[in-house]
């Protein structure tokens, strides 16, 4: 005998067909919505089925139909909101077309990447979004674009993987805001990333994200055309949780020949340097300029309202989803990919270097 806080049994096709009296093969094409149903008989399986707040069996549904109207989406950290921004503008998407979105985090860790891509496939989605956690080792992505599922990358691309790839040229993004600091007056200039290596940056080092790696080479060119030394000891890879950047910070403020300006890659490593700079006992811009990836609403709240590096994240998304789905259907693109241009946004968090003025004054 059943209580009211017994387990539900779920409604089987035989049950909506018993209800509306048709052989459950009616009752699974009214359903299924194929083969030949008279009206009368999708009517009533129809209303047996809303009665009976009967709910498809999606996995069965997949493997008739061999389409499960599911996307999977693989990121490297959701606490992250770049990527929150972006899943937003994916669902937003696959909502408008009818498919439903299958999320999972990797930490940034290519073993996790592996497994949740294999899980994706177990589940028979309809086709795959990947922000791969390494751009080097990409056999996993090989496999699935060999397989004939459809894949498109986002955020970061990935070596050997021949798919569309939706993401922002960061290089000149990073040459023009590395160019703005060093007009300021700024020659020793930081870097903060938590893209994992295993040895200090060397200049021209190979790194899992080809993001970070465009990033620096901006950085790089910047200093070169402007015939000033490349300031590598300032770049900072391997920044883990919210102490670590906190004590690189420190490190890189406290030195001999400290850091002027600061530039942090996203928002979360943001918060944390903002605040070890505040612990600190300094102030953005007059002890130390200030420069990070993504426009979030924090960032004009602060005194001062901090310098960004605007992405169209949200529509990165947009993009990718639409490119997925426009190959999961089979259609042809219509037109080019939508540009996805990154811009400075110059508030009042960079300022002259104090040494700079104290030369200033001095030549005066």
């Amino acid at each position: 005998m059943s209580t009211d806080g017994s387990r539900r049994r779920d409604v089987t096709v035989a049950d909506v067909a018993k209800a509306a009296k048709v052989s459950k093969a009616q009752a699974a094409r009214a359903l299924g919505n194929y083969g030949a149903v008279s009206d009368d008989v999708r009517e009533r399986v129809l209303a047996a089925a809303e009665e009976l707040e009967y709910r498809p069996n999606e996995l069965a549904r997949s493997m008739n139909t061999g389409k499960s109207n599911t996307i999977g989406v693989v990121v490297g950290d959701i606490e992250n909101p770049h990527f929150g921004l972006a899943m937003r503008g994916i669902t937003d998407t696959a909502k408008k077309s009818g498919y439903n979105v299958i999320l999972i985090n990797t930490d940034e860790e290519r073993a996790a990447e592996v497994d949740a891509v294999r899980v994706l496939l177990d589940k028979r989605v309809d086709g795959l979004i990947v922000a791969p956690a390494s751009s080097l080792e990409t056999s996993h992505l090989q496999q699935v674009r060999e397989s004939g599922r459809p894949l498109v990358l986002l955020d970061r691309a990935a070596t050997g993987v021949d798919v569309e790839t939706f993401a922002v040229d960061m290089g000149s993004i990073s040459y023009e805001s590395t160019a703005h600091l060093i007009e300021a007056g700024h020659r020793r200039i930081a870097f903060v990333s938590t893209v994992r290596t295993d040895a200090p940056y060397v200049a021209g080092m190979k790194l899992d994200s080809s993001q970070i790696s465009d990033r620096l080479d901006g950085i790089h060119r910047a200093f070169d055309d402007a015939g000033l030394p490349y300031p590598s000891d300032l770049i900072r890879l391997s920044a883990g949780d919210a102490d670590s950047i906190r004590r690189i910070t420190r490190e890189l403020l406290g030195g001999p020949d400290p850091a002027t300006a600061i530039i942090a890659s996203d928002g979360l490593i943001a918060l944390s340097v903002v605040e070890a700079i505040q612990e600190s006992g300094l102030s953005i811009p007059d002890d130390v300029s200030f420069l990070m990836y993504d426009d979030f609403a924090w960032t004009r709240l602060t005194t001062p309202p901090l310098t960004v590096i605007a992405q169209p994240v949200y529509d990165m998304g947009i993009a990718a989803a639409s490119a997925l789905i426009r190959r999961i259907e089979g259609r042809k693109s219509t037109g080019p990919a939508p540009e996805l241009v990154a811009t400075l946004i110059r508030r009042g968090s960079i300022g002259a270097p104090k040494d700079a003025e104290v030369l200033s004054q001095a030549g005066g």
